[in-house]
């Protein structure tokens, strides 16, 4: 009895501390990302200094963006992703459709520390970059300065780097075609202008080396692949401190803000969004862009920073000239139809 009564007890202690044991386990949370340079500054910036305050352990992930992949998870209940990393359309139309929690403001603090509309229904803004066109300045005699040189195939002979989506691509055809940068969406916005887009592409097709990863770019201009390319402004920015001679011009660049999002039915909820909040503040914000220059959107972190940083941002004034804002809600309209025609298009 006495021996039976001992298993007991010893069974009840074991149990109290495994139980202690797994409450003194931190919390987990799955933040998705892009990859490459801009995860590596996340994990400097957010993910490490997240997990050091004691407030969870981060599990990073990446994908390309596909809301596909979202939906399907909430669709089907299955949730195991929790924060994730979107363009702007795509976080419009999944705040349409859904498949993101709707996020508490308040949780930022005043919204005056953060640039203009920042702060949307379901997400909130994290950076903000450019696609702008980049080259080898070792590689050419003469430096393009637009979209229309990015056509000009006589003066710039040679292979050309697009990303291989509708997005930012149909943008850039028209303003190689001379259409201003003010009525590029009205243009963009009529069947005669998406016609024009896709005849300007034509152009120049068989001289066009599509890319889908943001690394890609700076790597063949290096390698000579390629004679300029459309590329993220932040990765340019790693090759050059890697020591790559690459240069960007921002006359036409397309600009965007990136936004963080919680996926709907999420288990950590509130976790996720004290995250958010944590990754918002100037410091780890400052951090971030001086990893990877692109605009952070807490008005602190940008007047932290020194100059020779911010003038590489797509916020800095000089650069933002003559670039364009992508409108996200033309994408949400029309996206879905563009890209079938432009798949169709470059599968000819």
């Amino acid at each position: 009895m006495k021996k039976s009564l001992q298993c007991m007890r010893t069974g009840f202690v074991l149990a109290l501390l495994a139980g202690a044991a797994s409450a003194a386990e931190p919390e987990s949370l799955t933040v998705i990302s892009f990859g490459g340079a801009t995860k590596a500054a996340q994990e400097a910036a957010y993910f490490k200094p997240f997990e050091a305050s004691g407030a969870a352990k981060v599990v990073a992930g990446e994908y390309n963006g596909e809301l596909s992949r979202i939906k399907a998870m909430v669709d089907v209940g299955q949730v195991n992703w929790d924060v994730v990393e979107v363009e702007s359309p795509e976080l419009l139309r999944g705040c349409e459709e859904g498949l993101f929690e709707t996020m508490n403001p308040d949780l930022l603090g005043n919204a005056e520390q953060y640039l203009p509309n920042v702060i949307t229904e379901c997400g909130v803004a994290t950076y903000v970059w450019s696609m702008v066109l980049a080259y080898d300045a070792k590689r050419l005699a003469e430096a393009p300065s637009s979209w229309a040189d990015f056509w000009d195939v006589k003066k710039f002979p040679g292979k050309r780097g697009l990303r291989k989506s509708a997005k930012y691509t149909l943008e850039a055809a028209l303003l190689a075609d001379g259409v201003a940068r003010k009525d590029l969406y009205k243009v963009l916005g009529t069947a005669e202008g998406v016609s024009r887009a896709f005849a300007k592409l034509d152009e120049i097709k068989p001289y066009i080396q599509w890319w889908e990863a943001g690394a890609q770019p700076p790597q063949w201009l290096v390698a000579g692949d390629v004679v300029m390319s459309a590329a993220y402004n932040g990765r340019v920015a790693v090759a050059q401190r890697e020591g790559a001679s690459l240069s960007i011009v921002w006359d036409g660049s397309l600009y965007d803000p990136e936004y963080w999002a919680i996926v709907r039915g999420s288990k950590n909820k509130a976790l996720a969004e004290r995250f958010i909040a944590f990754a918002s503040q100037p410091e780890a914000q400052k951090t971030f862009s001086e990893h990877i220059p692109y605009g952070p959107v807490n008005l602190a972190a940008l007047a932290a920073l020194p100059e020779q940083t911010r003038q590489q941002l797509p916020t800095a004034a000089e650069n933002l000239i003559n670039a364009q804002l992508v409108n996200a809600e033309f994408w949400v309209d029309h996206g879905e139809e563009l890209e079938q025609r432009f798949n169709a298009w470059a599968a000819r």
